[in-house]
């Protein structure tokens, strides 16, 4: 079975769906998820550059056509963080 690929929304580099961090807006509630549930998925490169630009330019909301709550991009900048 091939690999799945996806493209990161910021930085455009397509690489395989495991490398890459997925946002999901779950369908019908409209809410928005990390990692998991069904919906509309938008995906980012765990780099700081991608998360730094996706938040300044609102790109995962406008790929996820919800808003994003700040409460996603804290959790997402606390996967960064190296673990002790």
């Amino acid at each position: 079975m091939e690999p799945n690929y996806r493209r990161c929304l910021s930085c455009r580099r397509v690489a395989q769906k495991q490398a890459l961090w997925r946002v999901v807006r779950i369908h019908p509630s409209r809410q928005v998820k990390l990692d998991q549930g069904m919906g509309r998925s938008a995906y980012i490169c765990p780099q700081a550059s991608c998360l730094a630009a996706a938040q300044k330019k609102n790109r995962l909301g406008r790929a996820l056509r919800a808003s994003v709550p700040d409460e996603i991009y804290q959790r997402l900048w606390q996967r960064l963080e190296p673990c002790p």
